[in-house]
């Protein structure tokens, strides 16, 4: 496997922007080691150029017409190796280097057929779908390795995804609504984790009375006065109080899964979900997402440096998994250069990555502009990487919020 080219730009024009990228995807194609025939595809653009989307993969389509294959979405913001696009135009875009049978792009124009067997899967998803977990559930129960990952849709205009498969011609290549993306044959070999971007502000309970949205009891104590101690803070204050209720979020997680941990982290299947209501009558807290007896629940807030901390962490994991126990001369000294600071190389073992950050956590939120994706870089170092900052990210068979999910497709050992 080669590495995958990928190419980003700004530009309140764009044609401008898909130029410059463009000519970024023609340079690198030239280059030794990098793919210079790649077929699929994965085309990210900022809400900016959403009522554009056709125009812009018409354009692709015929400037690019080695690639077959396309799918894709929109966000607020858009992710690449270094650098993002946050609430301004943005265009990202990799072309991946893999057969035709090691892949199918799907949608609801285009379901993935039966014939085809998918180990994991890439998906975009459009917030407004209903039964949207329920979907992603099934999706997930419909690959191997029973795993997912993506995110859904941001945008303040057209909420577009791209999904063309050359097979079917007359398809249309940009709509709205449902499920897209890219299903993976087992060939194709991936890593993937979960970073969350909260902190517990609270031990770990359980669930022991809930109804609906709503939870009244945590670990037999009524849920809103838990709430009201976890925060310090009273009713009898209801300003002091609807602040500080206002700041909270809620981490969810099933039996058996992994919770908070004990150096007091989210865990990678901890859910965060918004507080969405309180009912003083029966001490009841109403959270965004279906309830049941038994689940976990910790109290949570934004954390700046629980997220910078957990980022550097998965990154860490990746790096480690993939590192070969010995590493040739050869190798040493090509990774040691100066220019392999400039550019990817295949001594990583990894040809792309695609990283669906939440929208919330973007921009200003880690400090400073593409400060996300700078941490990334750091602790991961150089490699091809095109993603967006989305209203809500999938990982495993859940949906998550403020989390990112990075996602590499790795190369063999003896490949590197």
């Amino acid at each position: 496997m080669n590495l995958f080219p990928f190419g980003h730009a700004t530009h309140p024009q764009w044609p401008m922007a898909a130029g410059l990228v463009i000519a970024q995807l023609r340079a690198q194609m030239t280059l030794p080691g990098h793919a210079s025939s790649p077929r699929l595809g994965l085309l990210y653009i900022t809400d900016y150029y959403a009522n554009d989307a056709e125009a812009i993969l018409a354009h692709l389509q015929q400037e690019l017409p080695m690639v077959k294959d396309w799918a894709g979405t929109v966000g607020v913001g858009v992710a690449a190796n270094n650098a993002e696009y946050f609430d301004e135009p943005g265009m990202a875009l990799m072309l991946c280097d893999l057969p035709a049978q090691q892949y199918r792009v799907f949608s609801g124009a285009q379901p993935l057929p039966p014939s085809f067997e998918a180990a994991s899967a890439l998906v975009h998803a459009d917030p407004q779908t209903p039964d949207l977990a329920e979907l992603i559930a099934e999706m997930a129960s419909r690959t191997q390795k029973a795993y997912l990952f993506g995110g859904l849709t941001a945008s303040r205009k057209q909420a577009v995804q791209f999904a063309w498969h050359d097979s079917e011609p007359a398809q249309k290549g940009v709509f709205s609504g449902g499920l897209s993306g890219v299903a993976w044959a087992p060939e194709v070999q991936i890593l993937s984790r979960v970073t969350q971007g909260c902190a517990p502000i609270s031990k770990e309970r359980e669930i022991t009375e809930a109804e609906g949205h709503v939870v009244y009891q945590l670990d037999g104590l009524p849920a809103l006065d838990v709430l009201m101690a976890d925060l310090k803070v009273s009713l009898s204050e209801p300003q002091t109080a609807l602040k500080a209720v206002r700041s909270t979020l809620v981490g969810l997680s099933s039996p058996g899964q992994q919770g908070v941990g004990r150096t007091g982290s989210l865990g990678a299947d901890v859910r965060v979900r918004h507080i969405v209501g309180l009912d003083p009558a029966r001490k009841g807290v109403a959270i965004a997402d279906h309830l049941e007896v038994g689940q976990k629940l910790a109290f949570c807030q934004m954390s700046l440096q629980a997220a910078k901390s957990d980022l550097r962490r998965i990154c860490s994991e990746i790096r480690e998994e993939l590192e070969p126990e010995t590493l040739s001369l050869e190798m040493a000294n090509a990774l040691a250069a100066s220019e392999a600071e400039a550019a990817p190389h295949l001594a990583r073992r990894i040809a792309g990555a695609v990283y669906v950050s939440c929208s919330g956590r973007g921009g200003p939120h880690f400090g400073g502009p593409s400060a996300e994706l700078q941490w990334i870089r750091h602790a991961l170092g150089d490699v091809p990487l095109v993603g967006f900052f989305a209203s809500g990210e999938i990982a495993h068979h859940h949906l998550y919020g403020y989390t990112g999910v990075l996602t590499v497709f790795t190369t063999p050992e003896e490949e590197a």
